[in-house]
């Protein structure tokens, strides 16, 4: 979610134009969420330059978006100490959200409840109930999971391996497919799980998670499909995947049945889902598509210094700057998208003429949580996608009419039917970098395409849409809208 602070505002027009330029430019990658420009100029420019308050500020949103919780907790801690009448409360609130986010991922969960705690008890008086009640969800999620030693791993050899299958779901005519791992098991008993890049939280359904034993704790979060469903947070004692053991792993329990028919036959495929939480304390992933693994190093690599080109978005995607058609864009990775992928209806807006010219019109009817959903779209074929250093065609790819809220941080939604055209992808979680690698000698290659020359348009960014700091949304661990619960009936 996006907002434009008014305390921002004046305080940039109140630069003398010798310093606008780096601020302006600080200012605007915050907004815009473009974190990768925010980590570029922040690095390039002197700090003495930059106005004390934007210099703090984007150390912390650099750490946080680019995973470097060793930057960005001391950083928030001198934000909200040193800054926070630079703050309004919007901005204090999501302030207080993403530094506990990041003391949870260093294993400090009691820490992360105190910082949470104290700033809604500073500013209780001031908010509705919403915001109250969201506040109060990371205090009792992280007051619960500080019983715990959550993502505790352990590898039986000098590498993790985990064998996967490329699966059909859904509709059998519509040719859409997911990772399943082979020979994983939760608590001792074999289980069937889908590996979703897209997924901001770590899924289970009400069923399962009684048939896996596991520990239901005190505290809840909400999951954005198309409806919204609450759930409940448990604990998996054991999650084994390939031959690495993890202890002590948060899922969220959600209620996936549907009132509809047709799409409940298909919900098996996503009753238990891995995401982006789980990659994280990784560290190091390879998913190579040709020999149907993943491999970890057990050791996790040391931070190198190489740019990051990866960050997150607030619902926790996987987010790279990659191209199409040679068009810079921001790409989510998600591999729990069953498709080809889609563009966003901003991309829409901007080539209406291109698109209505060369692409058919099509109907996808989606199923998720909380309801099904019919869009009318276009199917635009031979798309050049570039990613990671490579580049691949795919033989079409989906354009959606409307913006859809849950994907507003990115402009184009990469799903595994495209990914599977590279190799292997590799993601360096300490360093935030994707690498592609070519897959030469594989039957999903495309044959060669004859591609359309194509000029993309652009939309124009005014200074006051630039000159805000985007708030980050309190609704941590949002389910991806192309993520597994929406195959194409």
């Amino acid at each position: 979610m996006r907002n434009i602070f008014l305390s921002v505002i004046i305080a940039i027009f109140g630069l003398n134009c010798g310093a606008q330029s780096i601020d302006e430019r600080l200012a605007k990658a915050m907004n815009t969420g473009d974190w990768i420009a925010l980590d570029s100029i922040y690095n390039a420019a002197p700090k003495d330059s930059i106005m004390p308050f934007l210099e703090v500020y984007s150390r912390a949103l650099i750490g946080n978006r680019l995973n470097r919780p060793d930057i960005s907790i001391p950083a928030f801690g001198e934000l909200l100490n040193n800054h926070s009448a630079n703050l309004d409360l919007g901005n204090l609130l999501n302030s207080s959200v993403m530094l506990s986010m990041d003391l949870s991922k260093v294993g400090n969960n009691a820490k992360a409840a105190e910082v949470v705690t104290s700033v809604l008890d500073a500013t209780k008086q001031y908010l509705d109930s919403a915001a109250i009640s969201g506040m109060q969800r990371y205090i009792d999620q992280y007051t619960a999971l500080s019983a715990y030693n959550p993502y505790d791993i352990s590898f039986s050899d000098s590498e993790g391996c985990i064998p996967f299958d490329i699966v059909q779901v859904g509709n059998p005519e519509k040719e859409a497919f997911l990772m399943q791992l082979d020979g994983s098991s939760i608590n001792g008993k074999s289980a069937t799980i889908s590996f979703d890049t897209g997924a901001g939280v770590n899924i289970i359904s009400d069923s399962l998670a009684r048939q896996y034993d596991l520990i239901p704790i005190n505290a809840g979060n909400s999951v954005l499909g198309i409806g919204r469903r609450n759930g409940q947070l448990a604990i998996a004692k054991e999650l084994k995947v390939g031959n690495i053991v993890i202890r002590d792993v948060p899922f969220l329990i959600v209620d996936l049945t549907l009132d509809n028919e047709e799409a409940n036959q298909y919900i098996d495929c996503f009753s238990i889902v891995l995401g982006s939480d789980l990659m994280l304390r990784l560290n190091d992933l390879t998913i190579d598509f040709a020999k149907r693994q993943i491999t970890v190093p057990s050791i996790a690599p040391s931070r190198s210094g190489a740019t990051a080109n990866m960050y997150f978005s607030p619902q926790m995607n996987l987010i790279t700057n990659g191209k199409i058609h040679n068009q810079r864009m921001q790409i989510c990775i998600d591999t729990g998208d069953a498709s080809f992928g889609s563009l966003n209806g901003d991309f829409f807006n901007d080539n209406k003429d291109y698109v209505l010219a060369n692409a058919q019109p099509d109907t996808v009817r989606m199923a998720g949580i909380g309801g099904v959903r019919i869009l009318e779209c276009y199917r635009l074929p031979n798309v050049r996608v570039g990613i990671g250093g490579n580049e691949v065609v795919i033989p079409h790819i989906t354009v959606n009419t409307e913006l859809n809220p849950l994907a507003s941080d990115y402009e184009c939604n990469l799903g595994l039917k495209s990914l599977l055209r590279f190799g292997k992808i590799h993601f360096n979680m300490i360093d935030f970098t994707l690498t592609t690698y070519p897959a030469e000698l594989s039957a999903i290659v495309a044959p060669k395409r004859s591609i359309p020359t194509f000029r993309f348009t652009q939309g124009k960014t005014s200074f006051m849409q630039s000159a805000g700091i985007v708030a980050m949304s309190i609704a941590n661990g949002v389910f991806n809208v192309n993520a597994p619960t929406f195959p194409d009936l």
